[in-house]
């Protein structure tokens, strides 16, 4: 890897700005983005802000360096590829950019663990980033230890450069520019804070593999003895809702690393989704949207400035940024031993998987890779059906390497560990969305419970025809018929036919990593859909 000086990088960047903020606290912070708009308080005191044209991720318009380190190794397929020569011109255009503005810097941490820990800086000209950051990452002398010897990172953050495609080789004057060999990230063109979050992520899924450690899109809580359980999904699956669990102290909700030693969160904060978040439903959650120092991303505010988190004109995705020990039950240190059980969730629309069922670890490694869930009817403008969404290890957009790579690494440490794997299914039931009805959030938790607390282990079980899995004939206060799914339907012909559609667009889906991954997983599923 090529030595790159960041702090001399920094040090020119700081030179250049107007005023320099050197790791200001959350007062100071909250305060800068009041005083200039760009952020306002809400009746309870947390920070309100809007991102304005984009209120997500922008993946199409995100690179990698390609260069001799990346270029055999990266899944081009899923990323694009930036010349070095243009990087380069984008970091002299950016500093250009910077000149003369005020600056904030944060000196920060990813990895709990030190032995696989990055040191962090962002500098960025928005007080509101910075406090975002803060929150999100590890903040220094905080309980976590600082390695010496932490790969050096910087990112570099200039929300209102507007990149220039000929000159950049990018597609808009939207550009997140990722060099893996220097450790730098460019990020314009975009207020949406996620895009920092998530260029760490990127950073660190693309060296810890090379590092014996499985980077991983999940969540992870710990049991009464201290066992770990880690938690897949994508969003509307109930990752977050199931993972924060006060008997199970939580280690993270979002990121994290498995190592020979135990699994270890990547950062010190949590970024919850907030739409239609009640204090009923997820009360610790609920309580954070009310601290200082919590920043509140297009979240729309009533006349009395208190947060309407059933009002999505703005948009679905609005998040809260806040620092994890600010929960109740947490796990201290951001790490834990080796994983007892990992739980993959889906919420299948179709109505066709059973609520819960125990995989092979070959199994778990085809759902893993699949990553699938579905959007419903009414979600996204021209949905009139449910549509399968297939994201590779349940976060493709942050996978720099081929998502075998990812998959091998979990098959080893699933049978290293003796973890057991599990689907559980969100979904709907007695028929797909607009017919059948949610599993009840009341069985769903009965049946993560019992599969957390091994209680599982001697039941019998029955072998799906179709995936091959092996799902539970009865599970204590659960309803027997809601385990077998087709018995939940009225018409056992329509659920057949709706099956085998499901069952194409998995195999269709996976026909993208090639064939000789398609002929080793999932043989059951293979053979059911011929």
């Amino acid at each position: 890897m090529t030595a790159f000086d960041h702090e001399a990088l920094r040090a020119g960047l700081a030179a250049a700005a107007a005023s320099l903020e050197d790791n200001a606290l959350v007062p100071a912070l909250v305060a800068a983005a009041v005083a200039e708009g760009s952020g306002v308080l809400t009746a309870h005191g947390a920070l309100s802000v809007h991102t304005g044209a984009f209120t997500g991720r922008s993946p199409k318009d995100k690179y990698i360096v390609r260069d001799a380190l990346t270029g055999p190794s990266v899944w081009w397929e899923n990323s694009g590829a930036m010349a070095p020569a243009a990087f380069d011109l984008l970091l002299a255009d950016m500093r250009l950019h910077l000149e003369g503005r005020p600056l904030h810097r944060q000196d920060l941490l990813a990895g709990a663990d030190p032995r696989h820990q990055y040191a962090v800086t962002v500098l960025t000209p928005s007080p509101w980033h910075a406090l975002f950051i803060r929150n999100l990452l590890i903040r220094r002398g905080e309980g976590i230890p600082a390695a010496a010897d932490a790969m050096p990172v910087t990112i570099v953050h200039a929300p209102h450069f507007k990149a220039d495609p000929a000159r950049h080789g990018c597609r808009s004057e939207t550009v997140i520019a990722l060099d893996m060999s220097r450790n730098l990230v460019l990020i314009g063109g975009t207020l949406y804070a996620g895009e920092i979050k998530k260029s760490v992520f990127s950073l660190f899924n693309f060296h810890a593999p090379a590092r014996g450690v499985l980077p991983m899109h999940c969540s992870a809580n710990l049991g009464p003895d201290g066992e770990a359980a880690l938690f897949f999904g994508l969003s509307g699956t109930g990752k977050t809702t199931l993972s924060n669990d006060p008997a199970r102290p939580l280690i993270g909700d979002d990121e994290h690393g498995w190592s020979d030693d135990g699994i270890f969160n990547l950062e010190g904060g949590c970024y919850a989704k907030t739409v239609n978040l009640s204090a009923e439903a997820e009360p610790e959650i609920h309580a954070a949207t009310r601290r200082v120092g919590t920043v509140l991303e297009n979240v729309v505010l009533d006349a009395n400035d208190v947060p309407a988190f059933e009002d999505v004109s703005r948009t679905e995705n609005t998040r809260a940024a806040y620092p994890i020990d600010v929960l109740p039950s947490i796990a201290r240190g951001g790490v834990g031993g080796t994983p007892r059980t990992v739980v993959f969730l889906t919420a299948d629309a179709f109505g066709v998987l059973p609520p819960l069922a125990r995989l092979t670890p070959e199994q778990a490694v085809y759902h893993f890779l699949s990553g699938y869930t579905a959007k419903v009817a009414g979600t996204e403008r021209g949905i009139t059906e449910p549509q399968a969404t297939f994201s590779a290890c349940f976060g493709a957009p942050f996978m720099p390497l081929h998502p075998v790579v990812y998959g091998e690494m979990l098959e080893a440490r699933l049978r290293q560990s003796g973890a057991q794997a599990w689907l559980l299914n969100t979904g709907w039931t007695g028929g797909g969305y607009g017919k059948g009805k949610r599993i009840d959030i009341a069985s769903t938790r009965r049946l993560l419970t019992a599969a957390l607390d091994n209680s599982l282990e001697d039941v019998e079980m029955r072998l799906d025809p179709l995936f091959g899995f092996a799902v539970p004939v009865a599970v204590p206060g659960v309803d027997p018929g809601l385990l077998d799914p087709r018995r939940t339907w009225s018409d056992g012909d329509a659920y057949d036919r709706q099956a085998m559609k499901l069952v194409d667009l998995f195999r269709t889906n996976f026909r993208k990593f090639g064939p000789e991954v398609d002929a080793s997983a999932g043989p059951q599923l293979q053979m059911a859909a011929e």
